[in-house]
Order: structure tokens, then C-alpha cells, then sequence
């Protein structure tokens, strides 16, 4: 009778030895990812068309949160009452980046930076000028934009920014006020930011509260787009299983973001 005590005590202490080890594992994991979305990468999804044809609705994508060093708004559910940045630096001319809405920092943004402190932005009948200079663009055929409306066919360029970064754009119309923009003047502590999609984007361009988004401060900024992970079309209702296939845009798993 001992030795079957015995052997059920030392079943029992090893039964609630394992539950403890998976716990541990489990803490561990959940820590783990923490630290890599807080100080690394952080996954986001692309809600709108203000980024094609770079990016598109339903692209999943990684950003690097040390890009631009840390701020408060780095943590995913907490924001430490500090400003400014640690290990801070500024983006580069052409970085994709992800930023908290000036207007309305629960929100979150994606454009592309095309000024920095000090820079002037203008946009005169569609033409990108930076600090007084045109920014050259080439026609680069046609793209077909499709969505919540009808499909619309779009004017598609290479624009090459100051520093060399070139990147497509997309153009409809060259009136509007989006197209003839007074001179803005890029303050210190500042970047500008524009979509890809040029005439179909909220961006900098806009002041103000929602929906304009004006200067993007850098303290604002939450990280680089590196690499789109995944990418579908979701035209279809998410339990018709049988459609997954073709819904999924496999050309676009683990590219690189330019």
C-alpha cells in the first residue's frame, strides 16, 4: 500500500509539474512576443487604397519599430507619459512609415515621406515640387483600380524622389485642391507624408483635425513598412473555404516594401 501511495504521490507531483512547465512556456512565449512587438516588429493591415499601387487592401505587413528609435506611442496598449524619442533618427525620403494620426493618435496612418524638417512641399496641376524643384516622374503605363466602386483606370508613373528613391504613383486628374497646393513649410521636429495614390489619399496635403492629417511629427511615427506577409482579396464571405485559393494573392507573400 506504501509503494502504490508512493507511485500515485510521484504521478501526481508530475502531473502538476508538466501543468506548470506548459505555463512557464506559455509566459515565456507571451513575453516574448511582447518584446518583439514592442522593440521589433509589429504586424499591420492595409484598411484603405491611399497606397496603391504599393500597397493594397488586405496586404498584411511587418514594421520594423526600430527604425526611427522609440516613443511613447512604440507600445502596442500603453503610452509612458514621456515625449520625444529614444535612440531616435529621422526617416529617409521615400520610407513607407506608419504613424499615429496627429488629430487622433488612436488612430493609425500609412504614407510615404517625401519632406523632412525644413523642407518646402508644393503640388502644382499634379507636379510634386520639393524645395522649389520639380520631382521627376516617367510615365509608366496604365493601372486598373478596383474596389468599392466601379473599376477605375489610372494614369501610373516612377517618380524619383530627391536622394534617388524611386516608387510608382498613380494619377486620375491634375485639378482639385489635392493638385494645386499653397508652399508648405516643413517644421523642425516635422515630416510630410503623401500616398501613392495621389488623388485619392488624406495625407499631409490636408490640415487640420480628421480626416486631414497635415505635419506627421516625428514623435508620431510608429515604425518602417519592411515586408508584406500575407495578402488577400476578401471578395468573397470568410467561410467559403473553398474560395481561399484564389482569394489569397500569392505573387505578394514576402515582398519586400519599396
Amino acid at each position: 500500500m506504501a509503494r502504490q501511495g508512493s507511485a500515485r504521490t510521484k504521478a501526481a507531483a508530475a502531473k502538476s509539474g508538466g501543468w506548470a512547465d506548459s505555463f512557464r512556456t506559455l509566459v515565456y512565449a507571451l513575453l516574448i512576443a511582447l518584446v518583439i512587438r514592442t522593440f521589433l516588429f509589429e504586424p499591420f493591415n492595409i484598411p484603405s487604397g491611399s497606397m496603391i499601387p504599393t500597397l493594397l487592401v488586405g496586404d498584411y505587413l511587418f514594421v520594423s519599430k526600430f527604425s526611427y528609435g522609440y516613443s511613447r506611442y512604440s507600445f502596442p496598449w500603453y503610452h509612458p507619459p514621456f515625449k520625444g524619442r529614444i535612440l531616435g533618427s529621422l526617416p529617409h525620403r521615400g520610407d513607407v512609415a506608419v504613424f499615429r494620426l496627429p488629430g487622433d493618435p488612436s488612430i493609425d496612418y500609412i504614407k510615404r515621406i517625401v519632406g523632412l524638417p525644413g523642407d518646402t512641399i508644393q503640388v502644382r496641376r499634379g507636379q510634386l515640387y520639393i524645395n522649389g524643384k520639380e520631382v521627376p516622374r516617367t510615365r509608366d503605363g496604365t493601372y486598373t483600380a478596383t474596389g468599392e466602386g466601379p473599376p477605375m483606370r489610372l494614369r501610373r508613373y516612377l517618380e524619383t524622389l530627391p536622394g534617388g528613391v524611386t516608387h510608382p504613383i498613380l494619377k486620375s486628374t491634375s485639378s482639385g485642391y489635392q493638385n494645386n497646393t499653397p508652399v508648405f513649410h516643413v517644421p523642425p521636429g516635422y515630416v510630410f507624408g503623401m500616398g501613392d495614390n495621389r488623388d485619392n489619399s488624406e495625407d499631409s496635403r490636408f490640415m487640420g483635425g480628421p480626416p486631414g492629417v497635415g505635419y506627421i511629427p516625428v514623435a508620431n511615427l510608429v515604425g518602417r513598412a519592411e515586408l508584406i506577409f500575407f495578402s488577400i482579396r476578401a471578395t468573397y464571405p470568410w467561410w467559403e473555404f473553398w474560395e481561399w485559393p484564389v482569394e489569397i494573392r500569392w505573387g505578394r507573400l514576402f515582398t519586400w516594401v519599396h
